[in-house]
């Protein structure tokens, strides 16, 4: 038993020893069993936290990343759409000419026979107001069917009274006469802008217009048709008839029923009528006018040319080939057409509605230069085989918009350079389309015929080298409310532009279609070597073939279809 005690005693501390051991593993096994379901229950809810930012952050991302992407692509969409919007093709612009870099000197500024000068030519001098010719004390004065009949004239029935109202001095017109228009844009202005109006500026027209009879002392000719004449006059005289415009006494002027039934309105009676946003427009832009004169006196000159040709090309046997080409898209002809014979597409009696309703190429260009309104004083309506041509008119306004559109946006500085007459080197011609009853009506021959001798009447300067003629700036002459089908007119024009030795600068505005495809069918003119005879052939022949043989509307073959497919055989 001794020997056994030894034994048992000595395993008796191990057994005591590891019982506590034993228990700390027992307690940490049922720690870690009840808290690890916690724990991960912790850890999968931060794990689902974490989950749902990195989702939201990688939507944000996303959606940021979308955003630039649609931002970068409605950018490039912008730009593309802008750089087809502006598009031009043909040749370049620096290539075409503009005056003065092209113009021969002009000879010394003299009256003859066909050319009446209203200014002392041996006074004239670079920012000096021109003098009349000739003095007021040898005025000359005139009543008859071949002059304009002034208001200040000793026939006049009715002398100027500055201290007569409109209606009174246009008595038999009072009952009929409106002048909602100008009450409309009277009533709309600021007060301090209604005092400067009625306090200062009508004053200063007024006496503007009454100084008519210190300024013109001589009769200015009628330029009557089927003859050619020129009249050059100063500006300050042109403020002086727009003036008297304004106030409406140029006499025998109110009536289609007198001699001077033949002519455009001159009295602006009918600027004045109606309560139309545009009315109000155009009297902003005439008075923007008006300011400008009468606290400043203009020193240039300006000359009205009525152009008649007796001589006509033969357009069936013509060898001219076809001269350059630029067409734009964008710009328009005043602006980027500068030193350029930019083209009025007028109405016969020209300045078409400026002093009505009219709101469309002509008036706007009118209205921003109002000195080309003058010429409505004593231009006849154009004949068929007539032009007129105003050199040295000043841009006064610009302007946005487009009929009912149009705005007056302020002024505009006038930096054209002058010739040696002291004229502004802006050559406006006025040339007017036919107006058609149907689509197919313009593509008769005598129609063809008709364009052509017109523009080309527009284009060609007689006795003047194709070197020394700028280029044409043009664009969709006669294709609004006069009918006109946009690539036959612009055909029409580049045959008129070669026979008359000019290249063209074509306007589409805006038309990008129109753009491609007159610069396609120029280009297989050139490159088949075409002459203005032979396309001109292919016109009566698309007339013989297609037209006559479509009963209505457009012909299903285009002309320009009919064109390529004859030319590229």
């Amino acid at each position: 038993m001794d020997g056994n005690t030894p034994s048992s005693s000595s395993s008796s501390p191990a057994a005591e020893g590891s019982h506590p051991g034993w228990m700390s593993v027992c307690v940490c096994a049922c720690v870690f069993l009840i808290l690890c379901p916690l724990a991960l229950l912790r850890a999968a809810a931060n794990l689902t936290q974490l989950c749902a930012m990195m989702k939201a952050r990688w939507i944000t991302h996303t959606a940021h990343r979308k955003r630039s992407w649609l931002s970068f692509l409605r950018s490039a969409a912008s730009a593309s759409a802008a750089q087809v919007f502006s598009c031009s093709l043909g040749a370049a612009v620096s290539d075409l000419r503009r005056a003065p870099a092209c113009c021969r000197p002009l000879p010394v500024l003299r009256a003859t026979e066909d050319h009446t000068v209203l200014i002392r030519t041996d006074l004239l001098h670079p920012g000096k107001v021109p003098v009349p010719f000739p003095c007021p004390e040898e005025r000359r004065d005139r009543w008859d069917d071949t002059h304009v009949k002034m208001p200040c004239s000793q026939h006049n029935l009715f002398p100027v009274d500055p201290t007569d109202a409109i209606l009174k001095y246009n008595a038999s017109h009072a009952k009929h006469w409106s002048f909602t228009a100008l009450h409309s844009y009277c009533t709309g202005l600021q007060e301090a802008e209604s005092a400067q109006l009625f306090n200062d500026l009508l004053p200063s027209m007024a006496r503007l217009a009454l100084r008519a009879s210190s300024l013109f002392t001589q009769p200015i000719p009628l330029l009557t048709a089927q003859r050619c004449g020129s009249i050059t006059l100063s500006q300050d005289q042109v403020s002086c008839l727009l003036a008297n415009a304004f106030f409406c006494t140029f006499p025998r002027r109110n009536s289609r029923r007198t001699e001077f039934s033949n002519y455009p309105d001159i009295n602006f009676s009918r600027l004045f009528e109606g309560s139309s946003r545009a009315k109000q427009e155009k009297l902003k832009t005439l008075l923007c006018y008006f300011e400008r004169v009468t606290k400043r006196r203009p020193d240039g000159l300006l000359t009205y040319t009525r152009q008649s040709l007796q001589s006509l090309p033969s357009w069936s046997s013509s060898e001219q080939q076809f001269s350059r080409l630029h067409i734009s898209s964008s710009g328009t002809i005043e602006e980027q057409g500068h030193g350029m014979l930019q083209v009025d597409f007028a109405n016969r009696f020209v300045g078409g509605g400026v002093t009505g309703s009219g709101l469309v190429q002509e008036e706007i260009r009118f209205l921003i230069n109002p000195e080309l309104i003058a010429a409505r004083l004593f231009t006849e309506a154009l004949e068929d085989n007539e032009c007129l041509i105003i050199t040295g008119a000043e841009q006064f306004s610009r302007y946005s918009g487009y009929a009912n559109t149009y705005r007056w946006a302020g002024n505009h500085d006038d930096q054209t350079p002058r010739d040696e007459w002291l004229r502004r080197h802006t050559e406006i011609v006025a040339i007017d389309a036919l107006q058609y009853r149907s689509f197919l009506q313009q593509f008769q021959p005598d129609c063809l015929r008709r364009e052509l001798n017109k523009a080309f009447c527009g284009f060609v300067r007689p006795g003047t080298p194709a070197e020394c003629m700028s280029a044409v700036a043009t664009g969709n002459w006669g294709c609004g409310v006069f009918g006109g089908d946009t690539r036959l007119k612009a055909v029409l024009q580049m045959m008129a532009a070669a026979e008359a030795g000019r290249d063209l600068m074509y306007f589409t505005f805006g038309d990008v279609d129109l753009l491609r495809d007159v610069h396609r069918i120029h280009t297989l003119f050139t490159h088949t070597q075409a002459t203005v005879g032979s396309v001109f052939s292919l016109l009566l022949e698309y007339y013989e073939c297609v037209c006559k043989k479509t009963g209505r509307g457009k012909p299903e073959e285009t002309l320009y279809s009919f064109l390529t497919e004859r030319l590229d055989r």
